[in-house]
């Protein structure tokens, strides 16, 4: 191990700039703590909170005959509560696609979205993340999935990864009310997993539903996982972030460009350089079009 004493001044300002950046506010408590003798308390806590042997078997034997009787009483019926069957994949893409292609507005799709039942995800979901902000502006952000805090909100790019998106939109001159925001998978994988094929399979019309009625003229495709969904292939983000692609929306191709996703931003920093680069691409992108119209 390195001894701080044997780091330059600039070697040990690096390392604690290093650490601000992960995240890390402090390494050391204010005071000194015995983390044996804490282990030992607790061990005595728990042994003298533990009844007694004897204590413990009157209690089992009184409560034998009760548990006896409650087994042998007729149960409550619970069919009620027992789960739906799932609806076969195959089954609930094409209802899927009927129900997104129905649809004539983003309204209508938001309503047709939120009826849906055939994708096991909205069971675990709080919360149907739908597209925000100004479809009028031409401009679209897809995020990979909602995050726990999307989840608790309602809205796609909550929290943490939502504060930074908004300083990077800032950087370029935008905010988030003035275009389109909205996520691959509308609901929140358990644990934030990645959405499944079958499950991504289901989700797609909608997606790509809502692409075709928002007419945008150019996206920006955050994470690694929407990058894939549009680009088809199976590289990470950083072999397919910072290089412009065709996206087919309906009768419509739209340019897109993929940049890391602000979650992998907070993860790993020192990539920021990377999604600023292809934010300074983006950026280039509006400007052209907006000259040209």
């Amino acid at each position: 191990m390195i001894s701080v004493n044997d780091l330059s001044p600039g070697e040990l300002a690096a390392l604690l700039h290093f650490h601000a950046d992960a995240g890390v506010e402090w390494l050391l408590e204010d005071e000194a703590v015995d983390r044996f003798a804490e282990f030992e308390a607790m061990k005595a806590a728990r042994r003298s909170a533990a009844p007694a042997p004897q204590a413990e078997a009157r209690e089992t034997a009184s409560r034998a005959p009760a548990a006896s009787a409650q087994r042998a009483a007729p149960q409550p019926e619970r069919s009620a509560q027992r789960p739906q069957p799932a609806i076969p994949d195959g089954e609930a893409i094409q209802q899927a696609r009927f129900a997104a292609e129905s649809a004539r507005s983003l309204a209508e799709l938001k309503t047709a979205l939120e009826a849906f039942n055939g994708c096991n995800l909205k069971h675990s979901a709080r919360s149907t993340i739908f597209a925000s902000g100004d479809a009028a502006s031409g401009i679209m952000l897809i995020g990979s999935a909602p995050g726990a805090e999307d989840d608790r909100e309602g809205q796609p790019f909550a929290g943490r990864p939502g504060q930074l998106l908004d300083k990077m939109l800032a950087a370029i001159g935008l905010d988030r009310a003035g275009i389109l925001l909205t996520q691959v998978i509308p609901w929140r994988p358990p644990g934030n997993r990645v959405a499944s094929p079958a499950e991504m399979d289901i989700c797609r019309p909608f997606i790509e539903r809502q692409i075709a009625l928002a007419e945008p003229k150019v996206i920006l495709l955050l994470g690694n996982f929407a990058a894939r969904v549009f680009f088809g292939e199976g590289d990470t983000i950083h072999g397919l972030r910072g290089q412009w692609r065709e996206i087919a929306a309906g009768d419509r191709v739209v340019p897109a460009i993929a940049t890391l996703h602000p979650q992998d931003l907070l993860t790993a920093p020192v990539n920021k350089r990377l999604a600023w680069n292809d934010l300074l691409a983006f950026q280039a992108k509006l400007t052209e079009i907006n000259s040209a119209s």
